[in-house]
């Protein structure tokens, strides 16, 4: 239902996948980004930008009250030089000049009001949109990030955010700005002197010209900088996860030739798009000096004809500098703004992906969990067409403790992913007391899950707040009681700093049988009403495996219980066993009764014991 299809094989969480690999390391396949149209993105980035419009909109009061001061200053330059110096009349003169002053200094206070108010607008726009991108990540399926390396994602939510709030809080107040005044002094222009206003607009048509086409390069070549800059974050991000592999295996220069090559390409993108970006200034420049030349020469030509004043000359030439200097920043915003836009049109290709994993309306929710389970001829495939289970098929009655055992890749952890349906199934029915749990909402069905996996995730805080993520509202005595059950208690209080010790990143600075014991408490706080156990004591010692054990016995009491296993001395206790070869469930039974068939069970249980078996 929903699958994906890929040409690479995906790692899958919680577990393995079909071939028994972790869920960690170098990934291969990723897709490229899809990239948008430019139009489709400002509409989307607008979206936002609406939700705090009173104080856009103040901003750009601001903006329109300081250019028309800006674009006022030089009309009074030239009533001064007109009427004050060459009329000779200093009086009018001197009060020209304090207008000029005060329109000045009023223009720098507005000025720094609306660049206040917009660094405010930029930043709440990018705090909602970084908001809404983290919630959504929360609401895609796993598969879709058995596709994408976490580094790649974690630049999108970083490095491609904040090049639109740069953007936002400075090149959106320019380009207002700019345009605003390109516009008014046009229109001042025509107004003080038609002729020599088309003199000084001659020169658009060569700037469009020229921006389009240079835009066309760079925003090809910022669309490259932040896929390969992504690339490059997703390799550190594994590298560091990775490092003990890596040192174990000696591979830190292939590590680093696989980080160079990525990051030439880094290079090689960002020279494009800079280079490209970098020619934009002085073309401009260029033309903006040709035009100030044509415009004086008109203009003397004009004042010598006896058809304009000095003082008009003055403000033209004071326009020219004005109109072309929004015009040539405009055409670097342009440029500018491009390597922004792709980031963005990255960050929506987030927002349109489609969960593949969806709640039903008027979903149900389980209420007094009793634990009856089925599966009724299951298919699955995580990739479409290579089915991993085949008319899988079994019950689970209330409080039975259910092991799954079999070959690496015989679907094991699967039966468990679709369980929480971190999966869909193909076809078929799973039930949780007799209702179909694509029918249950996802956080009950998952708040009455418990699991205990072979590889324990521990975030950087305290042993306290670690156990307490099970159940984030329980108190210090509830954690230490729920450790003491787990038999983690002990070497908690040996920690320095006991249940306020700060674990490292994954809790490094742990065994891996104490991070299991953890693990279990955390489990044990949360109450779940149905167990899971995923390889929970394969990474330990026989002592550390006795500890763990005792503490898992506590924990399935009473619960029904998936406990699925490589040590089969581990599940001889359980109510009955599942052997699963390819996806298919070949034998069910006890343990004794397995052993008396002499069949697949028989066989993998004598492969790990040379002693007699019927002793066991």
């Amino acid at each position: 239902m929903g699958k994906t299809k890929t040409s690479f094989e995906p790692t899958f969480f919680p577990g393995r996948g079909p071939t028994g690999k972790k869920g960690s390391g170098f990934r291969m396949g990723q897709p490229k980004v899809r990239v948008k149209n430019m139009k489709g993105v400002l509409i989307r980035l607008w979206s936002y930008i609406v939700q705090v419009k009173f104080q856009f909109l103040s901003a750009a009061i601001l903006i329109a009250f300081s250019t028309v001061l800006q674009i006022a200053a030089p009309f009074f330059q030239g009533i001064a030089i007109d009427e004050g110096i060459i009329a000779g009349k200093k009086e009018k003169l001197i009060y020209i000049l304090i207008l000029i002053a005060v329109i000045y200094i009023l223009s720098g206070i507005i000025t720094l009001f609306q660049n206040f108010i917009m660094i405010g607008v930029s930043q709440r726009v990018v705090r909602n949109l970084r908001n809404s991108l983290f919630s959504k990540l929360q609401t895609l399926s796993l598969s879709y990030f058995d596709r994408h390396p976490h580094g790649e994602l974690i630049s999108r939510v970083s490095n491609d955010i904040d090049l639109i709030s740069q953007t936002l809080s400075t090149s959106m107040t320019q380009l207002i700005s700019s345009v605003l005044s390109v516009t008014g002094v046009a229109a001042m222009m025509m107004i003080l002197n038609l002729k020599l206003a088309l003199i000084a607009l001659i020169t658009i048509p060569m700037i469009i010209a020229i921006t389009k086409n240079i835009a066309r390069y760079t925003r090809r070549g910022y669309k490259d900088q932040q896929k390969y800059l992504g690339s490059l974050n997703g390799h550190i991000e594994e590298s560091v996860s990775a490092l003990r592999t890596v040192k174990l295996f000696g591979t830190e220069e292939s590590n680093l030739n696989a980080f160079s090559r990525t990051n030439i390409k880094l290079r090689s993108a960002s020279n494009k798009a800079n280079i490209f970006g970098g020619v934009m200034g002085p073309l401009m420049n260029l033309i903006r000096n040709l035009n100030y030349v044509i415009v004086a020469f008109a203009g003397g030509y004009l004042a010598y004809k006896g058809l304009l004043s000095i003082g008009l000359i003055a403000v033209f030439l004071q326009y020219t500098r004005q109109f072309s200097r929004p015009l040539n920043q405009i055409a670097q915003l342009y440029n500018s703004m491009q390597s922004a836009l792709a980031g963005a049109e990255r960050v929506f290709a987030i927002f349109d992906e489609i969960p593949e994993i969806k709640e039903i309306d008027n979903s149900e929710e389980l209420t007094q969990v009793k634990g009856f389970i089925s599966f009724d001829r299951v298919d699955f495939s995580y990739i479409e067409g290579q089915k991993v289970l085949i008319d899988l098929s079994f019950r689970a009655e209330p409080g039975e403790t259910i092991a799954i055992v079999g070959e690496t890749g015989a679907g094991k952890t699967t039966i468990v992913n679709l369980l929480t349906r971190f999966y869909d199934i193909d076809s078929g029915l799973i039930q949780i007391d007799n209702i179909n749990i694509q029918h249950l909402k996802l956080k009950n069905l998952r708040e009455n899950l418990g699991f205990v996996l072979q590889d324990t995730f521990l975030f950087s805080d305290t042993v306290m707040e670690n156990i307490r993520y099970g159940k984030p509202e329980a108190t210090d005595r509830e954690v230490i009681q729920a450790a003491e059950m787990a038999n983690a208690h002990h070497f908690i209080e040996t920690l320095a700093d006991g249940y306020k010790s700060i674990l490292s990143s994954e809790g490094n600075n742990l065994s891996e049988g104490q991070k299991q014991l953890l693990a279990i408490a955390r489990v044990i706080i949360s109450n779940p009403s149905i167990l899971i156990l995923d390889e929970a004591t394969s990474s330990v010692d026989t002592r550390t495996e006795i500890h763990i054990q005792d503490a898992l016995l506590k924990l399935m009491k009473g619960r029904t219980s998936f406990v699925i296993a490589h040590r089969l001395s581990t599940i001889r206790k359980a109510d009955k066993i599942l052997v699963l070869e390819q996806g298919r469930i070949v034998e069910k039974g006890n343990h004794r009764e397995l052993l008396e068939r002499k069949g697949s069970y028989y066989k993998l249980y004598s492969s790990q014991f040379n002693s007699s078996i019927y002793r066991s």
